[in-house]
């Protein structure tokens, strides 16, 4: 008899708009192979979120109460900054020691690196419920991935980057997400103290300035500087501008290489993009660098 792997899909973010859609996604799951459902108060609404400030942090703690064996959001939007001084961090702990992975990525990322500074407990950047099983189609590279992850079997992840690089080895913990995320947590209590590290960043919706802005923030600020090394991933969805005249994001990143000595890779496949990989939080990871090709292993 096949044992299913349990999984529950809660909302402590955004707003289903269509819950036919999430529905779909769990349909997708479960024929996946996992034992899938939705949390009580997953299609909840208030405003822009899946409910009231309690309501989201109640879903949130329940699940982590409940330990099932993946915990995946339904999608990010904004919501998680809200709940972050009222999470019970050592209850989440608990969850992952009895064997819980919570997955998600965009607005997620606050409880990806709240959870990491406050337990040291490690989490999966990886597909959401809406994004990556609730569309007309889904993406064979990012479902295999993600079960390939969940099963254990996923050890490493390679990308071709840009020239300049070969040679490159370098150890640290894996950590990051969304990179309008990982600013806002600059200065609290939420964002780990990560020295020696693996950042890895994306972003939707933010123009090349807007990038490079909280790119140097970050290097400004020290973190960029301490790590051994800097994945980029992603950044789509925005409108160049008249006044860019030649300007790109790859005048984003130079400008950022341009003041730290710390290696930045580009060409990560992750962030709101069709394919994109899941990527273990808080574990430790070696970077390897041939020619171009890079290879993320743990």
């Amino acid at each position: 008899m096949t044992v299913l792997t349990p999984l529950t899909v809660f909302s402590p973010s955004g707003v289903v708009a269509e819950p036919a859609v999430l529905r779909r996604a769990l349909r997708r799951l479960q024929a996946l192979g996992f034992d899938a459902r939705l949390d009580a108060s997953a299609l909840a609404r208030r405003q822009r979120f899946a409910g009231d400030d309690a309501t989201r942090l109640a879903s949130l703690h329940r699940v982590a109460a409940e330990a099932p064996s993946i915990a995946m959001t339904s999608r990010g939007g904004y919501g998680m900054s809200r709940l972050l001084d009222a999470v019970d961090w050592p209850l989440l702990a608990r969850s992952v020691e009895q064997g819980t992975r919570w997955v998600g990525y965009s607005d997620f990322t606050a409880l990806h690196l709240g959870l990491l500074a406050h337990t040291r407990q490690p989490s999966w950047a990886g597909p959401m419920a809406l994004s990556g099983f609730g569309g007309e189609e889904v993406d064979d590279v990012t479902v295999s991935c993600f079960r390939e992850a969940m099963s254990g079997e996923l050890e490493a992840v390679g990308f071709r980057t840009d020239p300049g690089f070969d040679g490159l080895q370098g150890r640290g913990v894996l950590w990051g997400g969304n990179l309008a995320m990982v600013c806002a947590l600059l200065g609290t209590r939420h964002l780990p103290r990560v020295r020696g590290g693996v950042l890895f960043l994306e972003d939707v919706n933010e123009h090349p300035y807007r990038v490079e802005r909280c790119l140097l923030q970050l290097q400004q600020a020290g973190v960029i500087d301490a790590q051994k090394a800097v994945l980029l991933g992603a950044f789509t969805a925005w409108q160049p501008s008249p006044l860019d005249r030649g300007y790109t994001l790859k005048s984003a990143v130079a400008a950022l290489r341009a003041r730290t000595n710390v290696p930045v890779l580009t060409g990560l496949p992750f962030g709101h993009v069709a394919t994109h990989v899941t990527l273990p939080v808080g574990r430790r990871v070696d970077v390897v660098v041939q020619g171009r090709e890079v290879l993320l292993g743990w």
